[in-house]
């Protein structure tokens, strides 16, 4: 089959632009950077969609977290992100509770888009994932949805496509919208981290890069 010849004719859904897993946008803030001793203070996330071959944010949700008892807080951390643990508005969950709902929230998100497992997107994602995976061993939860190792960073993919491994001027050289103000802030850098995610994945010919391939291994 010649290569100009070989080409996906309909749009692609989600779950064959990322060959059955299903990119799950994930901001943590914790109470240090130490994934053992440090809690996980507040959760957001945000789902995707492929519409008409263009990856866009579906919906988002989001949850505040009691620390879990024996944690320790790093006074400096709660300067960062602005998060008062005593704010009777906050409606702090427990750990467990939050990670719960989280992953049905997940896996309801994987049904719908026909995907068998989940995989993180984060900017430096290996802090999220790595404090996501002790949570999950210090709650005895065996069965997270997201794939336990990979990942997909936009710290890496700023880096390629922008030159910058900072989330905000990696948005900002992308044209997209960061205010330093609401920055730190789980939900909002889930929401900004989405909208990098989806403009580098859309700059992306994979069409023609996918077509080149095939049909190089079909002429082989």
């Amino acid at each position: 089959m010649a290569k100009q010849d070989f080409c996906y004719l309909a749009p692609m859904e989600i779950n064959e632009r990322f060959r059955g897993y299903l990119p799950v946008v994930v901001d943590l803030e914790t109470g240090g950077f130490d994934r053992d001793q440090h809690p996980i203070l507040e959760i957001a996330c945000s789902f995707l969609q492929m519409r008409d071959d263009e990856l866009s944010i579906k919906s988002a949700a989001q949850w505040s977290l009691n620390p879990y008892p024996g944690s320790i807080i790093d006074p400096a951390s709660l300067k960062v992100t602005k998060i008062d643990i005593d704010d009777p508005l906050r409606e702090g969950i427990e750990e467990v509770d939050a990670l719960k709902t989280f992953f049905l929230l997940v896996r309801e998100e994987m049904k719908l888009a026909g995907c068998h497992r989940a995989v993180m997107v984060a900017h430096n994602a290996s802090f999220d994932q790595g404090f996501l995976n002790v949570a999950c061993e210090r709650c005895n939860l065996r069965r997270s949805p997201f794939h336990p190792f990979t990942a997909l960073d936009t710290a890496t993919l700023g880096a390629l496509a922008f030159g910058h491994t900072v989330l905000r001027e990696a948005c900002l050289r992308a044209g997209i919208d960061f205010s330093e103000a609401r920055a730190h802030n789980a939900a909002y850098d889930t929401d900004r981290t989405a909208a990098l995610f989806c403009h580098i994945i859309n700059a992306w010919d994979y069409r023609a890069a996918w077509s080149e391939a095939v049909a190089d291994g079909e002429g082989s």
